[in-house]
């Protein structure tokens, strides 16, 4: 048989030529069999690659076995090629114990360490931003690597990935960004995914370098693939590769391809990789019949004892205490006692002092965000931090929310901490994905920490309008996987951000604005932590409970220091997530009357979610209803006296006189 596909002369020896082929003919064969398995139902689904090979396999072996690859669907020729064992495989498919996410999810979304591979999620997008965090940590470690990340044509058209080409760019990171472009992003032809000729052409606007590549020959990739990573390892920096391929089979097995034209389908059947790369060998007088009958035997054979083995392993079995211990990683709080020493200082000195010294200790802690650099962020808090700590570390991003938390996840994949300064925690809507899908999941998912704080400037009183005033803690209390923190004073805030950035888990670390220089307190001088998950009790009382979190606290004891007669306890959650209900019950069984009080408006908010606690667990000890004060169901409006109107605060005190009465 004559190939339809022309192999230019290459230095390579015959060895690698072969090792190429048995490369590729490996995830060929496992696709086969799964075809037949998903017909039996002994898996659920199959993303078939079937025709792209070549792209996944000249990559990887392209690649440095320490430098990551984050695959996508199609993509097992990454896998292989790295040599996890197949019946790893096989019990991941089947939601196994041996494979890699403890049947928690499917198919490739998963990644290890021990292969650097990280998988990807299903919003596609994301995926480039990680590379670029991982390609960060490589550069500020003057490792000389590569990172690699797939997509399809059809994922190009999400903004993370656009965010994430730019910061690629603008940093100078060495990522190698592959396009896997096949025709149908599931049935949706390129003619109506994009506008222009080539997705390379894209690399353009991004001041990067770009290839277009044969993707269905190996050759090819192999070597095209391997000039450029060497030259990136050299000189590091951003290239766009656009692989031209075909996929032979549906999206998904159940979505067929009846949408593509039979001429089309047949014109790509043509070029089929693995039986035009045989050709060639056998042409060449590199491969025989024999030896090809003798590769397809002992993989047939592997394929055959591996499957076996997956088969023979058990269902999986878990317990709910097993699940819930997974969400987080293990963290052994570490306490650093206060010094004696102490100066006034307002909240923002006290987020800024406590920043730095954080800064000291962990020495290869990165802070990121819009103008955190030389302007010191837009309240100051990072003024000084570059000549301190170098742009290295002290790093101003573009205006792109998603790239950057994706990047924060990047690094801690390769062992680095970082704080991430979203400029109002209103703009985190931008990189909402990255956080609730990818911060918040990937350790319960794959054992993959997420070691990023978010600092989140918030909250009203400052006449900001209804972008730049939220206090929305409630989006991210909702979600298995994150950690909240929202200090109400200065001293309390430096204790918990330092404990915050020492936790390995996603910490998302609120700060009222409107507190930033109102309020003033003692604060130790040097370095100490406060543990998450400890609410503070603020007075003493026998008659009221009083809950409230940040501005909301200051507002509770301003109208408690009205009324004297009141005798109440007065309880700063400080931290959300975890919640201190030990502190909370107590408090509730001696009082017998709990008030909570919240800046936010009051459907599903915390308020919400702390009376329901006390109902479930303290009713027999209450002597009237629980309480829920917050501010108005609408959004937050623009001028002084609509933002009084709209706030909780003035609402408090005759709520709770109420509630004394009843």
């Amino acid at each position: 048989m004559k190939s339809n596909i022309k192999y230019k002369k290459t230095k390579l020896t015959a060895e690698t030529k072969i090792s190429l082929y048995k490369a590729m003919l490996k995830p060929r064969l496992i696709e086969e069999k799964m075809l037949i398995l998903l017909r039996q139902g002994r898996i659920s689904k199959w993303f078939s690659g079937i025709g792209q090979e070549a792209i996944s396999v000249g990559v990887t072996m392209s690649m440095l076995r320490e430098e990551y690859i984050l695959p996508m669907h199609r993509n097992l020729g990454v896998f292989t090629t790295r040599e996890i064992p197949l019946y790893r495989l096989f019990s991941q498919w089947q939601g196994k114990a041996n494979g890699f996410t403890k049947g928690r999810d499917r198919s490739f979304h998963f990644g290890t360490q021990e292969y650097n591979i990280v998988g990807m999620i299903s919003h596609l997008g994301p995926q480039f931003g990680v590379a670029d965090g991982i390609a960060l940590a490589s550069k500020l470690k003057n490792k000389n690597q590569v990172t690699a990340v797939f997509t399809g044509e059809g994922g190009t058209s999400e903004g993370d990935i656009h965010e994430a080409l730019n910061v690629a760019s603008v940093w100078q990171l060495p990522v190698l960004f592959c396009i896997e472009n096949n025709g149908y992003g599931l049935s949706t032809p390129t003619t109506e995914q994009y506008n222009c000729k080539d997705l390379a052409d894209r690399a353009l606007g991004y001041g990067m370098e770009s290839h277009i590549i044969d993707g269905n020959n190996i050759l090819e990739v192999y070597t095209k693939i391997s000039e450029i990573t060497e030259s990136i390892r050299k000189n590091p920096r951003p290239v766009l590769i656009e692989f031209k391929t075909f996929r032979m089979r549906g999206h998904e097995e159940a979505s067929g391809t009846k949408y593509v034209p039979q001429d089309l389908m047949d014109a790509w059947e043509k070029k089929d990789p693995i039986d035009n790369y045989r050709s060639y060998l056998i042409s060449e007088k590199i491969l025989t019949e024999e030896q090809d009958a003798v590769f397809k035997a002992e993989i047939k054979a592997e394929l055959n004892t591996h499957l076996d083995q997956a088969d023979a392993e058990k269902k999986i079995t878990s317990s709910i205490s097993n699940e819930l211990n997974d969400v987080f990683q293990d963290f052994e709080y570490q306490e650093v006692e206060e010094n004696s020493k102490t100066e006034e200082l307002r909240l923002i000195d006290a987020i800024s002092e406590g920043l730095k010294q954080s800064m000291e200790k962990h020495e290869d802690l990165v802070i990121m965000g819009q103008d955190v650099a030389e302007y010191g962020g837009v309240f100051k808090i990072t003024d000084g931090f570059v000549e301190a700590f170098g742009k290295d570390r002290v790093r101003n991003t573009p205006i792109c929310e998603s790239a950057i938390i994706e990047a924060a996840m990047g690094l801690s994949i390769a062992g680095i901490k970082s704080v991430v300064e979203l400029q109002f925690s209103d703009f985190v809507t931008s990189g909402f994905n990255p956080v609730v899908n990818y911060l918040a999941k990937s350790h319960y998912r794959w054992n993959q920490n997420a070691d990023v704080v978010l600092r989140m400037p918030c909250g009203a009183g400052v006449a900001a309008g209804p972008f730049h005033s939220q206090t929305n803690e409630a989006w991210f209390t909702k979600t298995p996987g994150l950690k909240v923190v929202y200090p109400a004073f200065p001293k309390d805030a430096k204790g918990l951000l330092a404990t915050a950035i020492n936790d390995p888990n996603p910490v998302l670390f609120f700060e009222h604005k409107a507190l930033y220089r109102s309020i003033r307190q003692e604060v130790p001088t040097e370095y100490y932590t406060i543990p998450l998950g400890k609410a503070a009790t603020l007075r003493t009382g026998e008659q009221i409970t009083v809950i409230a979190y940040g501005q909301a606290v200051h507002w509770a004891m301003n109208t408690l220091n009205k009324h004297p007669e009141i005798d109440a306890d007065l309880i700063d959650l400080r931290s959300l997530q975890p919640l201190d209900t030990e502190t909370i019950y107590a408090s509730a069984k001696k009082t017998g009357k709990v008030i909570i009080l919240q800046e936010d408006s009051l459907f599903g908010g915390i308020a919400s979610d702390v009376s329901a606690l006390i109902m479930e667990n303290c009713f027999e000890h209450l002597d009237a209803p629980v309480k829920r004060v917050a501010s108005l169901e609408t959004p937050i409006p623009f001028i002084n006296q609509l933002e009084d109107q709209y706030l909780s605060r003035d609402k408090f005190e005759d709520e709770l006189l109420t509630l004394m009465a009843y």
